[in-house]
């Protein structure tokens, strides 16, 4: 034991956090996958419970081998990774597997393996964002430099991202421009930039309110917001029937593999993961332990990130982990109808594909970020740092 602790270079926290939340899902998937498993392998759970186990097998290397990488590197790979990343999302729009009304994967050849391009497009773009904010910092920001150098490439990723998936493209956009405030953007720039993309968004609807067929999700999306807080159990139908599995849970666990929501609860082990957890461990472990997991994993990152003396470390840090902190508690108030249907998985906790690799290699590169720490200072003369280093 003492060996493998001596090879996991990094926050030792955040490597037993993504641990606790991995354990969790191979628990969660495999006792709410039964009835799925049932329609398409013949009632044979292991199959399902192979295939996850396989995902967070490999996401588990990919973070280990992205631990051991010089952060400083992503900084320059970035640089090559967000036109590849523009040049997929486009493909995905014109040839990707269409779901829904919704083109989101493209299939990788010889391996025959799907994967969502905006996984990966989260991950490159706040790496992105953090290299030209850690170049900047010292530097006085014109509006033109934040309109080039920031908004072009957030722009552009995030409109490519929004025609089939709106509420990743708004969690990217909104984590953005809290690492353009960390990175000391002026606030007065940022107004402008908001105001300019709401205005463009209120005319994108307008248009395809005019154009039926132009933007397909658009009636998703308004039917979402429209049947949110409705008493209408048929329009919320996947928030009602988690509202009953949370009921039936309470306080305290119930134990693994009694959760009876695994038969009529929508997508129980994908979007609706935190609620069927909850039926099974209560409200205290399942409900509240799942969030402080989260949680834990946020506050290591901002310690790592005030410990941090270069700005493209300290905001890439940081930035990453408010990205998968953000999307869990999407996923969490969805579940307890705080907010519209997403769509958006547990990170490391929901049933997926590569979208289980590429959270492990945000959580990779953070924990790179924190191992550098661990070396001697080779420096002392780096710039000023975001405004948010926090000892």
């Amino acid at each position: 034991m003492n060996t493998i602790l001596h090879k996991l270079k990094g926050d030792r926290v955040i490597w037993m956090t993504a641990l606790f939340l991995g354990l969790i899902s191979l628990l969660a998937v495999y006792s709410s996958i039964s009835s799925l498993a049932f329609k398409r392998e013949g009632g044979s759970t292991l199959h399902f419970l192979a295939k996850h186990g396989m995902m967070l097998a490999g996401g588990g290397v990919i973070m280990f081998y992205a631990s051991r990488v010089r952060y400083t590197l992503y900084s320059k790979l970035s640089q090559i990774a967000i036109p590849i990343t523009g040049g997929l999302l486009l493909l995905t729009l014109l040839l990707g597997s269409n779901i829904n009304d919704a083109s989101r994967w493209i299939t990788i050849p010889i391996i025959n393996q799907s994967f969502q391009t905006s996984d990966l497009a989260k991950v490159v773009l706040v790496v992105y964002l953090a290299r030209v904010l850690g170049k900047q910092q010292g530097q006085e920001w014109t509006f033109r430099d934040v309109l080039v150098k920031l908004m072009l490439p957030v722009g552009a990723i995030c409109g490519l991202i929004l025609p089939a998936n709106f509420s990743t493209a708004a969690l990217l956009f909104l984590v953005c421009l809290i690492i353009m405030f960390i990175g000391q953007v002026p606030m007065r720039h940022m107004v402008m930039l908001m105001g300019a993309a709401v205005l463009a968004f209120s005319l994108l609807l307008l248009i395809a309110k005019s154009q039926p067929g132009l933007l397909p999700r658009l009636d998703t999306w308004i039917t979402r917001i429209e049947s949110f807080g409705a008493q209408d159990s048929d329009a919320n139908y996947q928030v009602e029937h988690a509202k009953i599995a949370i009921a039936s849970g309470g306080l305290m666990p119930n134990g693994p593999g009694s959760g009876a929501s695994r038969n009529w609860l929508p997508h129980p082990y994908s979007d609706m993961i935190y609620a069927f957890i909850i039926e099974e461990y209560g409200s205290i472990l399942g409900g509240l332990g799942l969030l402080l997991l989260y949680l834990i994993l946020l506050l290591r990152s901002v310690r790592i990130a005030g410990q941090c003396e270069k700005p493209f470390g300290a905001l890439v840090a940081i930035g990453l982990s408010l990205m998968l902190v953000l999307q869990a508690m999407i996923n969490m108030a969805v579940a307890v109808n705080l907010v519209p249907v997403t769509g958006q998985p547990l990170p490391l906790v929901s049933m997926g594909g590569t979208s289980v690799w590429f959270t492990c290699l945000a959580i990779g590169i953070v924990l790179s970020v924190s191992r550098s720490l661990e070396e001697p200072s080779t420096s002392s003369t780096d710039v000023k740092r975001p405004r948010t280093a926090v000892a």
